[in-house]
């Protein structure tokens, strides 16, 4: 990333389509279709903004089926597409196949998270793919929780379900997550990426990724490429973590990918359970309405792949601290 700064400049200094792309921006294109088995990729200076381009553009004019627990980015973007939206329950498959039978318009998109940000479940891809052919609509499946972590080395949930190659499959990418970098893709067939180009807004008019960053993401890819073991590692770690939790009475899940939730129920209590964490020397999410339903307000552990015994012992320490804190409460 310094190396890229002092090359190319801190900032990008435009838009893609006119000054911001440079020789890294392509290589990183390149290097994510090619990781993630798809055949081409669109950078963006965030995930967010691949959600609202991906949706907004493949959406406009067609009904827009979009699960319950899907993030706020995709929200946002069903909001903006001006088309009409169905939101369905959470992984409920027949619903979605009723909406698009039941649809008025030619032309449809589903959207889901493959891996839900806060409870950390996962979508039954597979189904929701099988389901959108049956009713000639484009599945749009976004990977921010999932790249870096699920499949073979990391290449993500739909890698993982054997729906890479599959045309009518379209992904979102954050590089901020398991790539630690920051911004974010969209990986899909030539021709959806030539739709983003054309008429993607988010893309069109918004500075484009900073060297520094896209170079970051670059070598991250790299280097799950060269240790496809770490995203067992981190499986691995969210398993230890989510049983530890179970240990001491807390309410969590049996995680999918990295994200553990301890729920706590209401916000004050999810409150004081991250100010208690954090004295224990532990940084974790805190999420409350309207992040989460009513009655829902957790904690979202994220496991990592080198953490150690000691971490794990720390961690403990914090977590029996908060179950004290429930029960006193």
């Amino acid at each position: 990333a310094s190396a890229a700064a002092f090359e190319w400049g801190t900032g990008a200094t435009g838009s893609r389509l006119v000054t911001g792309s440079t020789a890294l921006h392509a290589r990183l294109e390149e290097r994510l279709a090619a990781f993630t088995g798809a055949e081409g990729a669109l950078v963006f200076s965030s995930g967010y903004l691949a959600n609202l381009a991906a949706v907004t553009a493949l959406g406009r004019d067609a009904l827009v089926v979009s699960d319950a627990g899907n993030h706020a980015s995709i929200v946002d973007a069903c909001r903006l597409s001006r088309s009409p939206v169905t939101v369905t329950p959470h992984r409920d498959v027949t619903a979605v196949e009723k909406a698009l039978a039941d649809r008025d318009t030619e032309h449809a998109i589903v959207v889901t998270d493959a891996l839900f940000s806060v409870d950390g479940d996962l979508a039954p891809l597979a189904e929701l793919h099988a389901a959108a052919v049956r009713q000639g609509a484009l599945l749009v499946v976004d990977e921010a929780h999932s790249v870096g972590v699920l499949g073979a080395g990391g290449r993500g949930a739909v890698h993982a379900a054997g729906l890479a190659g599959e045309r009518s499959v379209v992904r979102t990418v954050t590089l901020s997550k398991s790539l630690g970098s920051q911004g974010g893709a969209v990986l899909g067939a030539p021709e959806v990426i030539e739709t983003l180009i054309n008429t993607g807004r988010s893309f069109i008019f918004d500075t484009a990724l900073a060297p520094g960053s896209v170079a970051a993401a670059l070598t991250a890819v790299d280097i799950l490429h060269n240790q496809p073991e770490l995203p067992g590692h981190v499986l691995t770690r969210a398993k230890e973590l989510a049983a530890l939790a179970r240990d001491l009475g807390l309410e969590t899940n049996d995680p999918a990918g990295a994200v553990v939730p301890i729920v706590l129920g209401q916000p004050e209590t999810a409150l004081r359970a991250a100010v208690i964490c954090a004295e224990h020397g532990v940084r974790v999410g805190c999420f409350r309405p309207p992040s989460v339903p009513v009655g829902r307000s957790c904690l979202r552990l994220t496991a990592r792949a080198n953490l150690s015994s000691d971490d794990l012992a720390v961690i403990r320490g914090a977590l029996t601290a908060v179950a004290e804190m429930k029960v006193t409460m």
